[in-house]
């Protein structure tokens, strides 16, 4: 079920009967129809194995079910809302930055130091974000959250790209990352913007770069 862009922080979601969605607690602004809410604890598509690990990356990001028949509209905080639209690939993106997603998609989640090693151990502490990250899977839409708006970078296999960590927002595709270093000269002498460490993904898929480096 495509979410309709209301404007930059609200979308809205139609779904019918035998339909499913899931959302975070306190994301719902307003519905129309027969619509029911109701708690998950099942960690969404994914199911206990999933609730588990995001527990013990401290990133179980409470979620709602939302089934029935009606239109919902969602939004959180005031952040601003990009929709990703998967067609068979896997979504990356911390579980805080999930504003809702279709219930068609398999949800799980993943050590971020598979992908990168130690790097991606470090890129965690660094970014205080988690080891964990969450995955959907499949066909279907996924809204995310972030500060100042969103824009899409390709990822090629010409050439890396590289994000300050905290513009990170998620990613898409066959890529992989790690945490590289970006001394120079001006940070030796304290004249360096501070954005000592980057993140560097390769292969091909693309980023979502917020404006801000706010953490939500």
């Amino acid at each position: 079920m495509p979410f309709t862009v209301l404007n930059s922080r609200m979308v809205e979601a139609r779904i019918g009967p035998g339909q499913r969605m899931f959302s975070q607690r306190g994301a719902m602004l307003a519905y129309r129809g027969d619509v029911a809410f109701t708690p998950n604890i099942q960690g969404g598509q994914g199911g206990v194995g999933s609730m588990i690990g995001r527990r013990i990356a401290g990133e179980a990001t409470p979620l709602m079910t939302i089934e029935g028949s009606g239109t919902v509209m969602f939004g959180h905080g005031g952040h601003h809302v990009h929709v990703v639209d998967l067609t068979g690939e896997t979504l990356y993106v911390e579980a805080d930055r999930l504003l809702a997603f279709d219930g068609s998609l398999q949800q799980g989640t993943m050590f971020m130091g598979s992908q990168g090693g130690v790097m991606g151990m470090v890129r965690g502490q660094v970014t205080g974000q988690g080891l964990f990250t969450t995955t959907l899977k499949g066909q279907g839409s996924a809204a995310v959250m972030a500060h100042g708006g969103v824009i899409e970078l390709p990822i090629t296999p010409r050439g890396p790209v590289h994000v300050d960590p905290q513009a990170y927002v998620a990613h898409r595709g066959d890529v992989r990352n790690k945490l590289s270093t970006a001394l120079g000269w001006r940070d030796m002498v304290g004249r360096g913007s501070g954005e000592a460490f980057q993140l560097e993904l390769s292969g091909q898929g693309t980023v979502y770069v917020q404006a801000s480096e706010e953490k939500l």
